[in-house]
């Protein structure tokens, strides 16, 4: 199976675009909303989170890991490739990636948790690509909380999201990177705000393609991932009505969450 953990809801965009491109290939989900929101931890405790996440999934017969999480990609993904013996999928180096391929006048811009922002990991990464690239990012503390309560259109989070996005416009960016899983949930009133224009960088549809890529190379890991027969399971590590709703609106069905703690 495939292992996806993410600390709540939004993870769940990368579980659907990886379910779309590979159907017939079962993956068991983990959204620790017990520790939600991670964009305000250490990263000590990030760290401990996706380790417990990662024996979890491994546990569950996770064969790969996609840590469908901006914040705990940018605090844990190198620590987790160096501990376990298994292909590890971070939503970052895709995003990344592509953003450098569309820009055309080298203005990229990064909307995310305090922690990815603060981690500078996307700043790194652009520069080792496209050095000559201007970088500007921008933290978004209110947008997951939002979204987790299943306020995608509410007139808070336009207000939200047109503060946040305004420093951006300013600096003329030609390409956004959405650096939170949950704000491809969000797109619909980013787009007009931040301007049609732009390029919005969708992180799960890129960490989707990542998969790909490396299945694509590896096809005995692709041969054993493929189970038809097995459903897909979802976990969560705290269970509420808006959780049940974004689920069953991500995936465009009702989706059976199981509580559990790890």
């Amino acid at each position: 199976m495939i292992g996806i953990f993410d600390s709540g809801v939004g993870g769940m965009t990368v579980a659907r675009a990886i379910e779309r491109m590979y159907p017939g290939f079962p993956f068991v989900y983990f959204g620790d909303l017990a520790h939600m929101p991670y964009g305000s931890k250490s990263r000590d405790m990030l760290l401990d989170y996706s380790k417990r996440n990662t024996d979890f999934l491994l546990d569950q017969g996770a064969k790969i890991i996609v840590i469908a999480c901006n914040t705990a990609s940018s605090a844990a993904a190198c620590d987790l490739r160096a501990q376990y013996d298994l292909p590890i999928i971070d939503v970052i180096t895709p995003a990344v990636r592509k953003a450098a391929q569309l820009s055309k006048n080298g203005r990229i811009g990064m909307i995310g948790t305090r922690a990815t922002v603060q981690s500078g990991v996307y700043k790194d990464k652009l520069a080792a690509i496209r050095p000559e690239c201007n970088f500007y990012s921008q933290a978004c503390p209110l947008l997951v909380p939002l979204v987790e309560e299943g306020w995608l259109i509410q007139r808070e989070t336009k207000v939200s999201v047109r503060k946040d996005l305004r420093p951006l416009r300013e600096k003329q960016i030609d390409t956004l990177i959405l650096g939170c899983t949950h704000y491809p949930l969000l797109k619909k009133i980013i787009t007009p705000r931040i301007g049609k224009r732009v390029n919005i960088i969708d992180s799960s549809v890129t960490a989707a393609d990542a998969l790909q890529s490396l299945l694509d190379r590896d096809n005995k890991l692709k041969e054993e991932l493929f189970a038809p027969e097995t459903e897909s399971k979802f976990y969560v590590s705290d269970l509420s009505s808006p959780v049940e709703s974004l689920a069953a609106s991500i995936f465009g069905r009702s989706i059976h969450l199981e509580k559990t703690y790890v």
